[in-house]
């Protein structure tokens, strides 16, 4: 079974590495200003429309799922609403660290947020952060639904459409640290 977790991750790590940094291998290094790369995130990230969250099981396995996040804050934190019984919830109160990744599948372009996750169950903010679409899901909003909110502690861009090209030798993508707790 170890195996066949190990072949999976490999495989979708292949195939978002050679989707999104083969067109930009033989680009030189650029420095980019910390705005830029902030305000270009927050538009792949809304324009991303899902994200995936990828929190850690109590074996450290990742778990990987596709969520409707609300757009990015200012300081690019973003929330969640979910069930308040799901897998997720019990992995984060084990583990906070969790990474967000955006894929823009048009350009592929992406955003890579690593941060630590606070599940958050105050009704205003619950009140605040809903969407009417979701009735369906939750039919007790007071118990059943609850907010994830991710603080990033520093994202990784690359978008080769906007011209944010990884390093010309490694591939690394600029790195923007948010928060010095990592």
């Amino acid at each position: 079974m170890k195996n066949l977790y190990f072949i999976f991750y490999a495989t979708l790590f292949f195939i978002l590495l050679a989707s999104s940094t083969i067109r930009c291998q033989n680009e030189s290094t650029t420095e980019y200003s910390k705005d830029f790369l902030l305000q270009e995130a927050k538009e792949i990230m809304t324009n991303s429309g899902t994200c995936t969250l990828i929190t850690l099981d109590t074996d450290g396995i990742p778990r990987a799922r596709v969520m409707d996040p609300f757009s990015p804050e200012e300081d690019l934190s973003v929330w969640f609403g979910t069930n308040s019984k799901s897998r997720k919830v019990d992995q984060i109160k084990n583990d906070p660290r969790v990474s967000l990744y955006y894929f823009d599948c048009n350009t592929t372009d992406y955003v890579l947020i690593h941060g630590m996750a606070k599940l958050v169950n105050d009704q205003n903010e619950k009140e605040k952060r809903w969407k009417d679409e979701w009735n369906d899901f939750y039919p007790n909003r007071t118990e059943g639904y609850l907010l994830i909110e991710v603080s990033p502690i520093w994202m990784e861009i690359l978008s080769t459409s906007r011209g944010i090209y990884g390093d010309s030798i490694s591939w690394e993508p600029p790195k923007v640290i948010l928060d010095s707790k990592d």
